[in-house]
């Protein structure tokens, strides 16, 4: 494989087949379901998604003098594609934990199981089914990327020094979700709490940790290292408040997501922290309405009172001011690094283009 300063998503993607490949014939001699279910997840995989982490993990390598030719850039290239396993991972537990019905413009994982467990009659509850099998492939997901990591031919040296930065990307996630999960139950109102969920369960593994990970690769210094990670830490949580956003004002086209998703389930976000902190302030009977209302089922005229009321009280304005102060500052960290000048162009222009999304 020959992995390419223009093109190392589509190298990533190629990493990805070959892998599937593998996988689905050993799946295939243990039985039907299992290589039924292979299938399913390379499909799941290869729908679609931004590779934005196994981007930063590339850049990452550049900018610390990596070469972007070789055997170990391939080698990063196919830790690129553990990063997009461990991401579809994350995915198929989110919309599990979450109840989503739809993922990429598509029925979510533990939907179209369920879906096909219906479709052909079996016993048993499709529900039941459809979380069982999501859980399940997730987790293979999850083990398959560890095994990507650990064989993806990196010299001893730069694999002992990457094996503790990829243990805490998964541990930081986990914790992160369930902080998450914890916050939404408890009706956790304090927008520090949101923040940290940010920090861990987005920043850490989106932007930060694959930067580190590729700096490790390529034995950066402490500094460089340093500014990698407060610049992976704001526009990782910067491209979260984006999709807070997105959760609530974007459409079904853009998100392939439901309209105002993350109202109906209820997620404790830092824009729905600061629309009640803001409307307690100056509306009661509207902070009164966001808290009776979230985590319901939202008739189209009450989604669009919660919308008014978020953008009204000054929120969407909070965190749009939050998303430009946390991109400057990381752009301004990143051009007094001593990373490549490719690598600050490079990941100057995917910060703006994370944080300025629209789908």
């Amino acid at each position: 494989m020959t992995s390419t300063r223009t093109n190392p998503v589509e190298a990533v993607e190629d990493a990805l087949r070959r892998f599937f490949a593998d996988r689905r014939s050993e799946a295939v001699e243990i039985g039907a379901a299992c290589a039924d279910a292979v299938t399913e997840l390379e499909t799941y995989v290869l729908r679609g998604g931004k590779r934005v982490r196994p981007a930063f993990a590339w850049l990452g390598w550049l900018g610390a003098g990596g070469e972007a030719e070789g055997p170990t850039a391939d080698a990063v290239v196919r830790i690129g594609a553990a990063l997009e396993l461990f991401h579809a991972s994350a995915l198929v537990h989110d919309d599990v934990i979450d109840a989503a019905p739809t993922r990429r413009g598509a029925r979510a994982a533990h939907v179209m199981f369920a879906d096909r467990h219906r479709d052909r009659c079996w016993s048993g509850d499709a529900e039941l089914f459809g979380t069982g099998a999501a859980i399940l492939i997730g987790d293979l997901a999850q083990g398959w990327a560890d095994d990507l990591v650990h064989t993806s031919g990196l010299p001893a040296p730069a694999q002992a020094r990457v094996s503790p930065v990829w243990s805490a990307l998964r541990a930081e996630v986990l914790h992160g979700q369930l902080l998450d999960l914890t916050a939404e139950a408890a009706g956790d109102e304090d927008i520090d709490t949101p923040l940290r969920v940010n920090q861990y369960k987005t920043a850490s593994y989106t932007v930060a940790r694959p930067l580190h990970i590729g700096a490790a690769i390529a034995g950066a210094d402490a500094g460089l290292v340093g500014v990698y990670r407060t610049f992976g830490h704001d526009i990782g949580v910067a491209f979260q408040l984006r999709d807070d956003l997105l959760g609530v004002f974007g459409t079904p086209e853009e998100t392939g997501k439901p309209s105002g998703g993350d109202l109906i389930q209820g997620k404790r976000t830092v824009l729905f922290a600061a629309a009640l902190k803001y409307a307690d302030e100056r509306d009661p009977d509207a902070a009164k309405f966001l808290r009776t209302r979230i985590g319901t089922q939202l008739t189209d005229d009450e989604l669009r009172a919660m919308r008014a009321i978020i953008t009204d009280v000054g929120a969407v304005g909070h965190v749009e001011r939050d998303i430009a102060r946390l991109t400057d500052r990381a752009v301004a960290a990143l051009r007094a690094s001593s990373a490549t000048d490719y690598a600050k162009d490079q990941l100057t222009a995917m910060a703006i283009s994370a944080t300025q999304r629209t789908s």
